[in-house]
Order: C-alpha cells, then structure tokens, then sequence
C-alpha cells in the first residue's frame, strides 16, 4: 500500500479522534428512558459526541454535578438555596420534559382499573391504611371486589426526585402525611420496604403480590402493569396522560420563574393530572473544558429543536412553547 495513504489515513484517524467528546452525567431515573433515547439518536447524528449517563437517582445527580465529578446532573427535584451556595461549580437547572408518576398496585384476583384519593394513598404509606379492603379504599372503588389482604408499600431506598414529586403531592392533601413524613427527595417512611431506581420499585411490585408502589408512567407502561386513576384539585379520578401532564403545565408556563424552581403537583383545572412534574438538566454554567460545554450547548438546542417532539411517544410531554422559548435563552448563558 502507497505510505502517503497510510500516513493520509492515519492523519484522518487522529484528527477525527482529536474531536471526539465524552460527556458524562448522572441522576434521575424519571427521565432515564427518553434521556437515553436522545443520548442515543444524538450520537447516530453528531458522531464525535458521545453522552454517557448513570441512572442513580436526583439525590446523586446533584451531589455528583456539585462536586464536579460529572458534566451534568440531572434531577426531578429542584436544587435548594444551600445546594447551590455549596456548588464547586455554578449550575444552572434546566428543565428538559414533564412526567407523571402513578401509583402501581398488585393485587391478586384484580385487574379493574382502581382509583385512589390522595390522602388514602397518604394514609397507606403511613400505616393507617393497612389491608386492600379498607373502606376508604372500596368507596372510591364501589362494585370492585377487594380482599382482605396485608398491603406492602414499597418506596425509593435512594434520594429520589420521584419520591419528591410523590410526597410533595401527598403532603399537599394530606395534612397528616406533611407533618408525619414531609416532602423530600429522601424521607422516614413509617411501614414499606425499600427498593433502588424506578426500576427496582417496578420490579418489586410487578413480582410481589400486594404490593403497593409509586414509579414514572413509562416504567408502569414498559413494564405492563396496574396503576390507578388519582384524584386531582376538582374532584376528578384522572388516569395519567401526557394530556394531563400538560395541562398541569399550563398554568405554570405563564408563571415560571427565572430559575425554573416550581412545583405543579395537585395543579388546578379538571383535566390536570394531580402528580405531575418538570424534570431538569443541571448544567455547569462556566465548565473548565470549553471543548465540553459547546458540545453540552450543541446537544441542548438539538433537544428543544428535536428531542422535545419524541417526548410523547414515551408517555412524557414536551415543555410548554412558552418554557421553551425560555430556555433557549437560558442556554445562551452558559460558556
């Protein structure tokens, strides 16, 4: 073979691996299937860029991005005036999607559709609640034939920003719940077993007979299993849909501070789902490596110009037009 080609060849080789960027980051499960379809289709489009992230929870992300052991975090729980100050780093949360979570059951010898009132569910994970017969339960469920069965309540073992969106939404209807336990991305469950990840609650009450658990839409859906209609702000059982995340959203969008920070569970109107949230990239607003925040700033614009279309197809609503139109400015800030 001719040496100029091979040198030619190798020269390519090594200019191309030059350019090459990894990315890593880590955080919220939430978020973890439509984040790795975009991590995935962005590579296929931008070859030099490759996104590597660890589902290991909100609580990690943002220890991990604070401490600048990662590129970017992300969590489905908004950083505090405290975590910001401590930062190593400035970060900015962005927030990239919304979701519902929904409250996943496994009751054998049932498989109608039930309905659940938040504080009943507050009251199930406080012990008040402890058989799926209890009348609280049957008169939301009138004609559903329930057993007298032991409930097993299982919860996020890890910090969670799923377990924020849950026990901000019960402490909202539950005044009970908010002084016993509160809302937090890590909180003392009086009764329950523990488990790690979206997934491993899935897996736990998708395997275990009555069991009671609380996960993200898509894993209830990926994972084929029962989850209830919950009551929202008027007094509707309403089945999560991305419609209903939306809606939720709606009034937020006109109201959205400057830093993103906003809760929209038990969000006003009939047609919002009462357990919705945004979810959020914690980004480094001035990173040492300008190589990897223009490739970060590259992947973000490619996500509001394509990613937020695909959002629905795995049961997540893109952000409102007006969020969006937000955040767009909000990336040009970051150098």
């Amino acid at each position: 073979m001719n040496l100029k080609a091979i040198a030619a060849g190798a020269l390519v080789f090594l200019t191309a691996g030059a350019g090459a960027q990894n990315l890593n980051g880590a955080g919220a499960t939430f978020p973890y299937p439509i984040y790795s379809k975009w991590f995935s289709e962005y590579k296929q489009q931008n070859p030099s860029v490759q996104i590597n992230y660890q589902p290991i929870g909100s609580g990690g992300g943002i220890r991990q991005v604070t401490e600048g052991t990662v590129d970017f975090g992300a969590s489905d729980v908004t950083m505090t005036d405290e975590q910001l100050a401590a930062a190593k780093v400035k970060v900015i949360a962005l927030p990239t999607v919304l979701g519902a979570v929904v409250p996943v059951y496994n009751i054998p010898g049932v498989s109608k559709e039930l309905n659940f009132s938040g504080d009943v569910i507050a009251d199930i994970y406080t012990g008040k609640i402890a058989t799926w017969n209890d009348p609280r339960i049957a008169k939301d469920n009138p004609g559903v034939s329930l057993p007298n069965n032991q409930i097993l309540p299982v919860y996020r073992s890890e910090g969670s920003g799923t377990t924020f969106i849950f026990t901000d939404f019960l402490s909202k209807v539950s005044p009970d719940f908010k002084r016993q336990v509160g809302a937090g991305a890590a909180v003392k469950w009086p009764t329950g077993i523990g488990q790690k990840g979206n997934e491993g609650v899935a897996g736990m009450v998708r395997q275990t007979p009555n069991t009671f658990g609380y996960v993200e839409l898509i894993y209830a859906e990926q994972n084929k299993m029962s989850f209830g209609a919950v009551k929202n702000s008027s007094g509707k059982f309403l089945r999560a849909s991305t419609a209903g995340v939306t809606a939720a959203a709606a009034s937020a969008a006109k109201n959205m501070p400057p830093d993103y920070r906003i809760s929209i569970t038990n969000a006003p109107g009939p047609d919002s789902y009462p357990i919705s949230s945004f979810t959020w990239l914690l980004i480094p607003t001035h990173a040492s490596d300008a190589s990897k925040t223009k490739a970060l700033v590259g992947f973000l614009n490619w996500m509001l110009d394509h990613g937020e279309n695909e959002a629905a197809s795995l049961s997540y609503a893109p952000l409102p037009k007006q969020v969006q139109d937000m955040v767009r400015k909000s990336i040009t800030t970051i150098k």
